[in-house]
């Protein structure tokens, strides 16, 4: 768990060092307002009621509306002149027995650790409240709102639990009750409901109550997702406009204004960069063309010469051929 304050305990002189940990949570089961047709998610818009403007988070301030309809809007300046505490304190009133305190008042509940080296302290204020069945009736700010609460044992932690004002507890003023106020039922109806009550007595078990409906809705969705019967819910889609060049923009803002006055207008920077990438590759395929041609021209050279080569070659084969005629002719004679 999460420590969600920390403070102090004080009674008489000892101060008891502690952090608080919510002690419940809620496990409804959370549905989402849904498209039927794709699963997208439904989305509200903040829209005055006057106007039919949507207003923006900045513009929007706390309104408190009297009993006869009236709307007076309170301002961060109205706010700051109220009482806000934001004591880390949790005094102690008094002791008293907790069979004067009606469940009813009972709100919240939280988890109170020592904190380190306060142990002592501690088990001292819990075993003299189990001692003594009492409770203690304490002043704490949570969330800068002071109330009040009550501290009591449960499974040897101190527990905290705020309450409610008496007067948010409503009056139970139900006329049927007031009319049978006479009724008077008879002694063997009675007796017949004191039997009922004992035929049906026992010590309350947890594990003997569970939350059929959440179970339900868990079983029903685990055998869609087995039957792959899923929406698959589409990343949102970025709602800005396109993003483009800052020097672009600027361009173009600067040549609309010009257009509009008549002046001549600067070619803008993407425009520039095409037109020398344009330049780049035309000079690039010239070079291309130009070394192509040299290229041809080298080889054009060394094919002619390796025939003027070949040629010299073999003239000077044909005259070595002649002098070798010529010469045995003579020996024969001798």
């Amino acid at each position: 768990m999460r420590a969600i304050w920390k403070g102090a305990v004080s009674f008489g002189l000892v101060n008891v060092p502690v952090r608080l940990y919510s002690a419940t949570e809620n496990h409804d089961v959370q549905f989402r307002q849904v498209h039927r047709e794709d699963g997208g998610r439904i989305k509200y818009q903040r829209v005055c009621s006057i106007d039919g403007e949507q207003v923006s988070y900045d513009d929007i301030a706390k309104g408190f509306e009297t009993d006869d309809g009236q709307m007076v809007v309170l301002t961060d300046e109205d706010l700051s002149e109220l009482p806000i505490s934001n004591s880390k304190e949790i005094a102690v009133d008094k002791f008293v027995p907790s069979s004067q305190i009606d469940p009813m008042l009972l709100d919240k509940s939280y988890f109170l650790e020592p904190d380190k080296g306060s142990a002592k302290p501690y088990v001292l204020l819990r075993d003299a409240l189990q001692s003594t069945d009492r409770v203690a009736l304490v002043t704490v700010s949570i969330r800068t709102r002071s109330t009040v609460a009550l501290l009591r044992v449960r499974d040897e932690v101190i527990v905290l639990q705020t309450m409610l004002w008496p007067d948010e507890i409503r009056s139970a003023d139900f006329g049927v009750l007031d009319d049978a106020a006479d009724i008077e039922p008879k002694s063997a109806e009675s007796a017949m409901a004191s039997m009922l009550v004992d035929s049906l007595s026992g010590d309350y078990d947890p594990d003997d109550y569970s939350d059929d409906y959440e179970q339900a809705v868990k079983e029903v969705v685990r055998a869609k997702l087995e039957g792959n019967e899923v929406k698959a819910v589409p990343e949102q889609e970025d709602e800005g406009g396109e993003v483009l060049d800052l020097l672009a923009a600027l361009q173009q803002s600067v040549n609309r204004a010009k257009k509009s006055r008549g002046e001549p207008v600067e070619e803008e920077p993407q425009a520039k960069s095409e037109s020398k990438s344009e330049s780049k590759g035309s000079e690039s395929t010239a070079k291309k063309s130009t070394a192509q041609k040299s290229t041809a021209k080298k080889s054009t050279a060394k094919k002619s010469a390796a025939k003027k080569s070949a040629a010299k070659k073999s003239a000077a084969a044909k005259k070595s051929t002649a002098k070798k005629t010529t010469k045995n002719p003579a020996k024969k004679a001798g």
